[in-house]
């Protein structure tokens, strides 16, 4: 595999320089502040990534408010509480996007977040605990026992130090010799990924977050800074 300096040098020279690459990359995310973060704040952000996913992700962020009204603002004690026909009568509630399925998510995580969080003292703390190394094994542990949680998105809203495996970022990785499939799931091509991205952030003492940004933006369709600082809501 390349020195990371190089594929950092590539992504510099695609954007306009370093300075402009390092203004891309967001703020340093911060582990053990997740710890801090509200168990009905937590819901709520698993909540809006489950309805962005396969939707406009700014549609999502401006209906949010209505979301949060009618969700009992993620409340887990009062949603959990609530009866069949509340949940049923949120199919029709024009303030949200009227996904059956989507909608029992909420619940189902509800109950997730609840029993996490009384066993860790917190679903923030528990996150806050998960070895930084081990995002993969993360990922699975919500996959298995949240609902329709993907991980890294959410994660990467939580500013827990997540990156996104784009399919930029896989092919910065192919590029640069790693053996994986263009479309990596399967655990060998998780574990071979985690294992990169935790030997390059040793060696350069970067965030895995911004690790995961300079692969995607290394290759590819060559986005103007502009262009990726309104998708990643940074304008």
């Amino acid at each position: 595999m390349p020195d990371f300096a190089k594929i950092r040098a590539r992504a510099a020279k695609r954007k306009g320089g370093d300075a402009v690459l390092t203004s891309l990359l967001g703020p340093a995310p911060d582990n053990a502040a997740v710890a801090d973060i509200t168990d009905d704040r937590i819901l709520s952000t698993m909540a809006e990534r489950v309805f962005a996913a396969g939707f406009v992700w700014r549609v999502i962020e401006q209906k949010w408010p209505g979301f949060e009204d009618a969700f009992l603002h993620f409340e887990l004690k009062r949603l959990l509480f609530q009866p069949d026909d509340f949940w049923h009568d949120l199919t029709a509630d024009q303030r949200i996007v009227r996904n059956p399925q989507k909608i029992k998510s909420v619940r189902d995580n509800a109950a997730f977040v609840e029993r996490v969080s009384k066993e860790h003292g917190g679903f923030g703390k528990f996150l806050a605990e998960w070895p930084d190394d081990d995002q993969v094994g993360l990922m699975a542990y919500l996959g298995k026992h949240g609902s329709r949680l993907g991980g890294q998105y959410f994660l990467r809203w939580l500013q827990w130090d997540a990156f996104v495996i784009s399919a930029d970022m896989v092919a910065a990785l192919r590029d640069a010799g790693l053996d994986i499939a263009e479309s990596p799931t399967s655990k060998r091509d998780l574990d071979r990924i985690q294992a990169q991205i935790n030997k390059w952030a040793q060696e350069t003492g970067l965030p895995r977050r911004h690790i995961s940004r300079i692969l995607a933006m290394s290759i590819g369709e060559n986005h103007s800074p502009q262009s990726l600082r309104e998708y990643m809501g940074d304008d």
